[in-house]
C-alpha cells in the first residue's frame, strides 16, 4: 500500500508540473498564431496545425516527457492500489497545477480556490485512511472489447464535438480528456500478459489498444483545453473525468474495496475530492486577464500586438 501511494504521489507531481508547462507552451503558440490564416477553426477553436505547433515548444516537450513519466508511475499505481484511491491521488495534480500556475502563468488564486484545494487535500487523506486491498482485475475478454469501443467513441466523437463547439469547449475538452485517462487507468488494471509476462497475450488484448487510443486522444484533448480555457478549470474537469467513473468501475466490477467498517469514510473522501475539484473548475473559469499579461511578458512581441 505504501509503495503504491508513493508511486501515485510521484505520478501526480509529474502530471501537475507537466500540465503547467504544456499550458505555457500551448498559450504562447496559440497567441503567436492567432492572427494567422487557418490557425483557428470557423468556430473559434484551435486548428490541428496550431495544436501541433504548440507541441513543438520546449515547454510543451518537457511537459510531455513528464506526462510519460507520470503515465508509467500512474500505471504502476493502478496495479498496486484500488482505482478509487490511485486515480484520486493522481488527480491531486490539480494542486500542483494550481500552485505552479501562480508562478509560471501569473494566475492569482482566490480564497475560494485555495479553500477548494484544501478540501481536495483533506479528502485524499480520508481516502488513503479508508482504502482496502485492490481487486484482482480479472475480467472477461468481452469487457476488454467494450473498453476499446467506448474509448474510440469517446476520443473520436469527443474530438469532433470539441472542434464544432470551438472556444466554448474548454471544460468539455478537459472532461473528455479525463474520461480518456480514466479509461487508460481501467485498461492498465485489466490488461492481460503483465503478470506473468506473456507477449502474445499482451498484444492480443483489446485493452492494450484501448490504452493507446484513450491515452493519445486524452493528451490531444487536454492540449486543446489548455489552449482555449482556464488551466485550472480544464485540469479540474479532467480530474472529475479520470476519477469518478474509474473509481465506480473499480468497486463494481474489479473488486476494489475499503477497509472493513470504513466504507462511509471512503465515500465521504471520494465525494469531497470530486466536489473540491468541481469547485476549482467553477471558480477558475473566470481566469483570463492575469494569464494573458503573464504570457505577454514572456513573449514581448505579443505585448506589442495586444497594444
Amino acid at each position: 500500500m505504501l509503495i503504491g501511494l508513493l508511486t501515485a504521489i510521484a505520478a501526480s507531481i509529474c502530471y501537475g508540473t507537466g500540465s503547467v508547462l504544456q499550458a505555457v507552451g500551448s498559450r504562447k503558440s496559440a497567441r503567436r498564431q492567432a492572427a494567422a490564416e487557418g490557425q483557428v477553426t470557423t468556430h473559434g477553436g484551435p486548428s490541428l496545425s496550431s495544436t501541433a505547433q504548440a507541441a513543438m515548444t520546449w515547454e510543451f516537450i518537457v511537459g510531455t516527457v513528464l506526462d510519460f513519466v507520470g503515465f508509467g508511475l500512474g500505471a504502476l499505481a493502478a496495479r498496486l492500489l484500488p482505482l478509487f484511491l490511485s486515480q484520486t491521488v493522481i488527480s491531486a495534480n490539480l494542486i500542483i497545477t494550481a500552485v505552479l500556475s501562480v508562478k509560471l502563468l501569473g494566475i492569482r488564486l482566490t480564497r475560494k480556490e485555495w479553500t477548494s484545494i484544501a478540501v481536495v487535500c483533506s479528502a485524499l487523506v480520508l481516502l488513503a485512511s479508508a482504502a482496502g486491498p485492490e481487486g484482482s482485475g480479472h475480467t472477461p475478454i468481452a469487457t476488454h472489447w467494450w473498453l476499446l469501443a467506448v474509448s474510440v467513441l469517446l476520443m473520436v466523437g469527443g474530438t469532433v464535438l470539441v472542434r464544432l463547439l470551438g472556444a466554448r469547449a474548454a471544460i468539455l475538452a478537459g472532461l473528455l480528456s479525463g474520461l480518456g485517462f480514466g479509461a487508460l487507468g481501467v485498461g492498465v488494471r485489466v490488461l492481460n500478459g503483465i503478470a506473468p509476462f506473456d507477449l502474445g497475450a499482451l498484444l492480443g488484448d483489446p485493452a492494450l489498444y484501448a490504452i493507446l487510443v484513450a491515452g493519445i486522444g486524452g493528451m490531444y484533448l487536454h492540449t486543446v483545453a489548455l489552449q482555449i480555457g482556464s488551466v485550472n478549470g480544464a485540469t479540474a474537469a479532467l480530474v472529475v473525468g479520470e476519477t469518478v467513473l474509474p473509481g465506480m468501475i473499480g468497486v463494481w466490477w474489479l473488486g476494489d474495496a475499503s477497509r472493513p467498517g470504513f466504507a462511509w469514510l471512503a465515500v465521504l473522501g471520494f465525494v469531497l475530492a470530486v466536489s473540491g475539484a468541481v469547485a476549482v473548475a467553477w471558480f477558475g473559469s473566470e481566469e483570463g486577464a492575469g494569464t494573458d499579461d503573464a504570457v505577454a511578458r514572456d513573449v514581448p512581441e505579443l505585448a506589442v500586438d495586444r497594444a
